[in-house]
């Protein structure tokens, strides 16, 4: 409403600048008389003129301000819409069931919500005031011309409906060549995703070039659309423009000859001619308006439709939240539930099943698709098609989805990681709200965001909930953590890595005092176990070899780790060495050192792993070798500021362990006077960059390891790194300083996706969060799979201890023993095992039942059990009953092999070797679920052997093409065949 007050605020003055300058030709240029009378004062026709042109500039003034303030207000709105937009969409893409990301690309979802949504911003700005603003515009200066004369005004107006009815109808056209453009875009950015994340095995296996090309056509498609754009864009703006351009022809004919017969004024001319020039603009703006809005439009359809699935979860599950969440420790019951793929075929079907309270549940399902299948169902991921899930007497699909993260646990091999800390991804479960006693957003950004529709939550409030495990503090938290850590055994390798940890200590006041007063103690069991000689302690006296040569001159560790690309640009460390007089030695300390690199690796060797574990960056060594080079060229002998900088950087990052037997003693040496001399003074001015090593405190910058050790463990342990690890493993958990180290690892900062964390810890991590909550219901899909059995089994009787009314169901490829398991359940292609077999006679039609009968067949066998649904039916739809009675040739010997492979359903076959035409060797016989002709199709070569039917046999021929596709593309029947192959040789 206050946009639209403004906007009309605009008119009058607009109306002014049209008039005032008319009024300033005829009134006052213009007057036959010296004195003017206005308002009934006289004024002479010079104070007119200065009271006139004060009017216009006035209103000019105004015009400008109001329109730049409704500019201001339009943008505001515009940005904030445009921010409601996104976070809808995020919001609504976070309701997706998760079968939908399997048939989307993510980066085509990001390229809509960040790319595509950009130009509605400044559409829906504009959607409310652009319209009034340009048409009062317009409609102002229309009425200022027909006020001049009838005839400037019809001139004005004649030619509009023309340009209303020609130009929408051609951009109309380009709208649909626009959306079809929208559409190759999101294409290509789907491809464009697909090589990055396969780049590398594009290379191994060869396949760039096609990509290439594939990216290639795909390109030259959106180019051709976008020249067709452009031909006819541009013909709609040679077209409008002529139109336009037409109307001051008639201005200058039709005008030009009504002031010559005096029936209008020349300055009503040069006004009218004025005011229509600053009419086109503002219909210019209606028309882009109108082109812009149907270009809108169609993107809207687009992204509406592209975030529309079928299947999305229930707005009203996801917000807010219930006053009190029940608890789901009951019953589980499946009641006859069935789920279908996005294309209609079934995945599971007629599951039926209960279990009660407390149970521990083994669900036997060797196909990944059944167990994802089961797991979704269990947590609602997956929606069914029919049937239910009821949990202690409440439907699972009318759950609000705060109960079901607070009280189901899930947890899989491949569990999605999220930048940020360790901690934030461990505790996710426990974090879904701000808790009431923490910081707020400030006032101005909260309000902002309620304008935009966003939340107003504060990241950096505190988020942990220790309530939701059914705890109370953060340390019983951790203490809950660390117990589930030592229950799946990962506390010892948790413990081990976070030695490694580097962190600002200083944060950890107690784990500091607590390693400090450890060192003589780990020292004293580290000389025990006769291990000092591998660990470069700290010594003011000597100079430590797995120390960079700066570090050793300061007899200090930097606070931070710093590139040597920002040592480069640092300017404090140069500019104090230069003070000192140290600069120009230091420099040649740091050439001999490169030259003595460059005779190790050359600059051609920079991508050795060994001159890679010198942290070096390749492009600086290069130049500085260049550098050096140059100045062997050089009378003078000198280098510029920027080849010292490189050259001192090195010195920053280099040590003599690295280097070897090459770092002579001299060198070391060297070092040492430097650092008796100037030491202090140098350390004193980078106190901001470096911290001395004291016995006294812990050192920033160093592991809990090296700190605890106060040294470095040598490049030469080898195997013994690992033992002085558990040493000092062993010393600092017998001092009670285990669970402090251990914290640090919530400070561990992933990368994306996770790809920094060692894949040990990945399960553990996923675990983790599904248990950590302490859930009714925890469902564990193929975790724990690589553990050996008695591991296994002692893992989940310690979760089943900590977790007495946990419904623990496990959902795997292959349990050892059924028998341990409060109910045991197996699911073979979707149907459980003991289930009735649906009727062959179903309403398919008999086409259908056909497909259904060859299905089942294929799965029965070993060798296809496997399978995905979807290969299956492949693989059946082009396989076909064979029926042979006894003594009937299947096929012979040299036949070929593109009749098909066979798969025998029931009967039995002789396979046979006719030696040139004489008396036929037995080879063996084969039976039920034996693939027979497979190699030939494989290799490609004529039939090894004849076949003949010993008694009626009823078997499935499988199509070449179809056999060879599933070969290609099911991983799992590939490594089955191979083992039949293998067996063939043996």
């Amino acid at each position: 409403m206050i946009l639209l007050i403004f906007t009309c605020a605009l008119f009058p003055f607009l109306y002014l600048t049209l008039e005032l300058p008319k009024r300033i030709i005829n009134d006052a240029i213009g007057s036959v008389s010296n004195q003017i009378e206005v308002f009934g004062i006289v004024i002479s026709q010079v104070g007119f003129l200065a009271l006139l042109c004060a009017a216009f500039l006035g209103s000019v003034l105004m015009h400008g301000l109001l329109k730049m303030r409704i500019n201001t207000m339009k943008g505001i709105l515009s940005e904030r819409l445009l921010r409601r937009l996104r976070y809808t969409l995020i919001s609504r893409m976070l309701r997706f069931p998760k079968p939908y990301f399997r048939r989307t690309s993510q980066g085509e979802l990001v390229a809509m919500i960040t790319g595509e949504t950009e130009p509605m911003g400044g559409l829906m700005g504009d959607a409310l005031t652009q319209p009034v603003l340009q048409a009062g515009q317009m409609i102002t200066i229309l009425v200022f011309l027909f006020l001049q004369s009838v005839w400037f005004g019809l001139a004005a107006v004649a030619l509009i409906p023309l340009q209303a009815w020609l130009i929408p109808k051609l951009q109309r056209q380009i709208n649909l060549m626009n959306k079809q453009r929208i559409k190759e875009v999101r294409q290509l950015a789907a491809l464009i995703g697909e090589s990055a994340q396969g780049a590398s095995d594009l290379r191994i296996h060869g396949g760039w070039r096609y990509r290439l090309a594939l990216i290639s056509e795909r390109l030259g498609i959106v180019f051709n659309i976008r020249l067709k754009i452009y031909k006819k864009k541009f013909f709609m703006k040679f077209i409008n423009n002529f139109i336009t351009q037409l109307t001051p022809f008639f201005f200058f004919s039709v005008g030009g000859y009504l002031v010559i017969q005096g029936a209008v004024s020349l300055g009503a001319l040069v006004a009218a001619l004025a005011a229509y020039k600053d009419l086109s603009s503002p219909w210019k703006e209606l028309l882009t308006y109108y082109n812009q809005s149907q270009d809108m439009g169609l993107r809207w359809e687009t992204v509406t439709e592209k975030f529309s699935p079928a299947t999305v979860v229930d707005e009203k599950l996801m917000q807010g939240g219930p006053a009190n969440i029940p608890g789901l420790a009951g019953t589980i019951e499946l009641r006859d539930v069935t789920v279908t793929d996005m294309d209609g075929n079934p995945v599971l079907e007629h599951i039926t099943a209960a279990f009660g309270k407390g149970t521990l549940v083994a669900i036997e399902a060797p196909s990944d698709e059944d167990r994802q299948a089961l797991a979704g169902v269990l947590t609602r991921e997956v929606l069914p098609a029919t049937g239910e899930v009821v949990m202690a007497g409440h439907d699972l699909t009318q759950l609000h989805q705060t109960v079901i993260a607070n009280r189901i646990g899930h947890a899989n091999t491949r569990p999605v990681l999220f930048r940020g800390s360790f901690g934030d991804n461990t505790m996710m479960s426990l974090k879904q709200e701000p808790q009431s006693d923490s910081m707020t957003v400030p006032h101005a950004t909260a309000m902002e965001a309620q304008a935009a529709g966003n939340s107003a939550d504060a990241t950096e409030a505190e988020w942990l909930d220790p309530s939701l495990a059914n705890l109370s503090t953060r340390a019983e938290v951790q203490s809950w953590w660390l117990t589930l850590l030592d229950t799946m055994g990962s506390g010892g390798a948790f413990f081990r890595r976070s030695l490694d940890q580097k962190t600002d200590l200083s944060e950890h006041t107690e784990l500091a005092r607590g390693l400090v007063a450890v060192r003589p103690k780990v020292w004293e069991a580290i000389v025990e176990a006769d291990l000092a000689r591998h660990v470069h302690r700290f010594d003011p006296a000597t100079y430590n070899p797995a120390l960079p040569v700066i570090n050793n001159l300061l007899f200090a560790t930097m606070r931070r780790p710093v590139t040597q690309q920002e040592l480069v640009s640092q300017t404090d460390l140069r500019d104090l060495m230069r003070k000192l007089g140290l600069e120009a030695g230091l420099v040649e300390f740091s050439a001999d050192v490169v030259e003595l690199l460059n005779q190790i690796f050359g600059t051609d060797g920079t991508e050795h792993p060994l001159f890679r574990k010198l942290g070096l960056d390749p492009a600086l060594f290069e130049e500085s070798v260049q550098s050096l080079r140059k100045r062997a060229q050089t009378p003078s002998g000198e280098i510029d500021a920027a080849a010292r900088a490189r050259l001192m950087s090195v010195l920053a990052q280099i040590t003599a362990e690295q280097i070897g037997p090459a770092f002579s003693d001299a060198m070391k040496e060297k070092v040492l006077e430097l650092r008796a001399d100037y030491g202090l003074s140098i350390r004193e001015g980078l106190g901001d960059l470096y911290a001395p090593l004291n016995a006294a405190t812990v050192a920033p910058g160093l592991s809990v390891l090296e700190n605890a050790i106060f040294g470095k463990v040598s490049d030469s342990a080898g195997a013994r790194a690992d033992d002085l690890r558990k040493i000092v493993s062993d010393v600092l958990q017998a001092e009670g300083l285990k669970a402090e180290v251990m914290a640090l690892m919530y400070d561990f900062e992933l990368s994306l996706g996770g790809e920094n964390l060692p894949t040990a810890f990945v399960e553990p991590l996923a675990i983790s969060r599904a248990v950590v909550k302490r859930p009714d219901v925890l469902v564990l899909e193929q975790v724990l799979s690589g553990y050996d059995t008695k591991l296994r089994d002692e893992v989940i009787a310690k979760l089943r201890a900590l977790l007495p009314d946990t419904t623990i169901i496990l959902l795997g490829e292959a349990f050892d023993d059924p028998d341990q398991y409060d109910v045991f359940l197996e699911i073979k292609q979707g149907r459980m095992v003991s289930a009735s077999q649906v009727d062959e006679d179903t309403e398919d039609g008999a086409a259908g039942a056909d497909l259904l009968r060859k299905v089942r067949a294929l799965e029965a066998t070993t060798l296809f059990s496997g399978m995905s649904r979807k290969q299956l039916r492949l693989l059946a739809f082009g396989a076909k009953w064979y029926t042979a009675a006894a003594g009937d040739v299947i096929f012979n010997k040299d036949d070929d092999p593109r009749d098909g492979a066979y798969m025998i359903l029931s009967g039995a076959a002789e396979l046979l070797n006719p030696e040139n035409g004489a008396r036929e060797t037995h080879v063996a016989m084969v039976g039920p679920g034996t693939l027979v002709g497979e190699l030939g199709l494989i290799r490609n070569v004529p039939r090894a052997l004849t076949m003949r039917a010993e008694t009626d046999v009823e078997a499935l021929r499988l199509g070449a093409e179809e056999f060879l596709a599933v070969v290609e593309n099911d991983a799992a029947t590939s490594f089955k065949l191979l083992q039949v192959v293998a067996g063939y040789t043996a």
